[in-house]
């Protein structure tokens, strides 16, 4: 498969998913614009900001420093990570994908060898070939410590702010709850949090999580870092009243994830105006 250009690719992988084909001479839906971008929105910038070491730099001139989580440490491997220097708590995570991630409540309880395998095996993979999401190709594989945030001091899992921009402009918001469990749920709100009904591959929670304290300053913070790109997804956390930024995303889902109702598929895409091309 990776011997196939990236748009064969692509419709390939769409049409098993999604399951119709995949319009890239006239996208319209959500999904379809995702694959479009991936094949011809090339700005360079976007591999810098997805790589987790190397956003945060440019996160912190742009909404400071105060809203950036600590790093403890960047290394090429898990054996040059030195353990004895890190805190009882703290998140490791590879720079270069989504997934690589092994969460230290207790150091003293640490299975350090179930993390050892999991960020190893993530780092001899090239986030890029699954979704062709060309901004990951180039990015170089590292470990990176976080500083682990608790929002009550109970080691509870935290809820993910998805800040969807469109142009600059924040039209959404979804949230992730009970991805520690193994049970995500995701439900999407409008910028004054009513809850939007439909789902995207996920279903809602249960009861709908409440608008976070800082929402207003998430939003705006996250069309400061979006401006001037046809669609990116921000991400942040809320601790005591403070809000950290999480990650920039630029295809969600690899934009290969169902709506139910299906037209909000198109809804979402009619908000994306794509650039044109050279």
């Amino acid at each position: 498969m990776r011997l196939l250009p990236d748009a064969v690719y692509l419709k390939l992988v769409y049409r098993a998913r999604i399951g119709r084909p995949l319009n890239l001479n006239s996208p319209k839906s959500f999904n379809e614009k995702l694959q479009w971008l991936k094949l011809y929105d090339r700005n360079p910038l976007y591999t810098k900001l997805v790589d987790k070491a190397e956003v945060k730099p440019w996160v912190a001139e742009r909404i400071g420093w105060e809203h950036v989580v600590p790093t403890l440490g960047v290394w090429d491997s898990f054996d040059d990570i030195d353990f004895g220097a890190l805190p009882e708590r703290f998140v490791l995570k590879c720079t270069h994908d989504s997934g690589g991630l092994a969460i230290c409540r207790d150091l003293s309880t640490f299975d350090m060898a179930a993390a050892r395998r999991k960020i190893e095996r993530s780092l001899a993979n090239n986030y890029f070939w699954s979704g062709r999401e060309w901004p990951y190709k180039d990015v170089r594989p590292r470990i990176i410590a976080e500083e682990y945030l608790d929002p009550a001091g109970e080691q509870v899992g935290l809820t993910d702010y998805k800040v969807m921009c469109f142009g600059g402009q924040a039209r959404c918001e979804f949230t992730c709850t009970g991805r520690a469990d193994g049970n995500l749920h995701v439900d999407f709100f409008d910028t004054e949090w009513n809850h939007m009904l439909f789902t995207r591959h996920y279903p809602n929670a249960d009861v709908p999580p409440e608008a976070p304290e800082r929402l207003k300053d998430m939003v705006a913070m996250a069309e400061r870092l979006s401006e001037g790109m046809p669609f990116v997804r921000v991400d942040f956390y809320e601790v005591a009243g403070q809000y950290y930024f999480g990650e920039m995303t630029f295809y969600p889902g690899s934009g290969m994830e169902e709506f139910d109702p299906e037209r909000w598929d198109e809804e979402l895409g009619s908000w994306i105006e794509l650039p044109e091309l050279d």
